[in-house]
């Protein structure tokens, strides 16, 4: 089909052609020798930021995670089986008397929502025994109150030396071991401590290292979430 039509009509009256100048098209109304100058932001300025994003980032996530760990850990359980890590409940009415005291003077020291105090005896060897004493409530500076109670300690058994960290295991939080003296002579004495729970543990006649690792297996028997 020819187009020859199309070019032969007349052009009817329309508005006006739009006269196309070398000078830029205003959008707006506004007078850009009114507005504030816009200073480049700083290379500096823009690092600033953009490590103050990461640290806020860093902050929340730190934030959730401690507060999972809360979560996960506040509900826990203690008790005491007849036999744990090759070692045997005492049931005799002096390790009853002697878990009782230690038990009653834990708990002054810290509120608690259950306590429990227990001695435990090695078939290997009696003089061997373990004394565990804690009990369960919520925590949320573990580390801070199981300090605490290393201090307190020393007006029952002396000051305990050597404090340090070791493994807790799996089921986390913080565990301390360091060496006290008694009327036996020295011993170990270690300790751990979540956001649900706070154990005491005594060994006589075993080194620090040796205490630890038992203490461990005591802990893996005893608590339950």
């Amino acid at each position: 089909m020819s187009d020859a039509h199309l070019t032969e009509r007349p052009v009817d009256d329309g508005p006006e052609p739009v006269d196309l100048t070398d000078e830029p098209i205003r959008l707006s109304r506004r007078d850009p020798a009114l507005e504030p100058e816009r200073r480049p932001v700083s290379r500096r300025r823009k690092i600033a930021l953009t490590a103050a994003l990461v640290v806020g980032l860093a902050g929340a996530a730190a934030l959730g995670l401690g507060g999972w760990r809360v979560l996960a850990e506040k509900d826990t359980e203690l008790d005491a089986p007849a036999t744990v890590a090759g070692l045997t409940r005492d049931d005799s009415d002096r390790a009853r008397s002697t878990a009782d005291y230690l038990r009653d003077g834990f708990a002054a020291d810290i509120e608690l929502d259950r306590s429990f105090g227990t001695v435990y005896t090695d078939p290997a060897d009696a003089k061997r025994s373990v004394l565990l004493f804690g009990g369960t409530t919520l925590l949320w500076q573990p580390e801070r109150d199981l300090d605490s109670l290393f201090g307190l300690m020393a007006d029952e058994t002396g000051r305990v030396t050597g404090l340090r960290e070791v493994n807790a295991g799996g089921l986390g939080g913080v565990m301390k071991c360091g060496t006290t003296s008694g009327d036996g002579g020295d011993f170990a004495v270690c300790g751990w401590a979540d956001h649900g729970s706070v154990v005491m543990g005594m060994f006589p006649g075993r080194s620090v290292d040796d205490s630890a690792a038992l203490f461990r297996q005591l802990r893996e028997g005893i608590q339950h979430r």
